[in-house]
């Protein structure tokens, strides 16, 4: 039996896409889900050195360039998912998130 790839490279080396329509809505949903990041740093900037805000911001912005090609690529998105992850660590949006009161 071949061996089990994890990327979405094919044998002959190219790289399977998704439809246009699927990659077009992970693109809006990861901008999105980008800006939120951003605004969240923005709140925070008092806690965080110039330094590190300068990173985070420049880490989002270059993520947000390369989005298109990411989410056109059959498993992009995880790609994408874990860089979130990482900005997360820094903006701790998930755990704001999930402290909403709800009525």
């Amino acid at each position: 039996m071949p061996p089990t790839r994890h990327n979405s490279a094919r044998a002959d080396g190219t790289v399977r896409r998704v439809p246009a329509h699927v990659s077009a809505a992970r693109t809006a949903f990861f901008r999105e889900e980008l800006a939120r990041h951003r605004q969240c740093l923005e709140l925070q900037r008092e806690y965080y050195s110039d330094r590190a805000i300068a990173d985070v911001q420049r880490a989002i912005g270059r993520l947000m360039s390369h989005l298109d090609r990411f989410c056109a690529h059959e498993h992009g998105d995880r790609l994408v998912c874990r860089l979130l992850r990482t900005i997360d660590g820094v903006t701790r949006l998930s755990v704001r998130s999930g402290q909403r009161k709800t009525h």
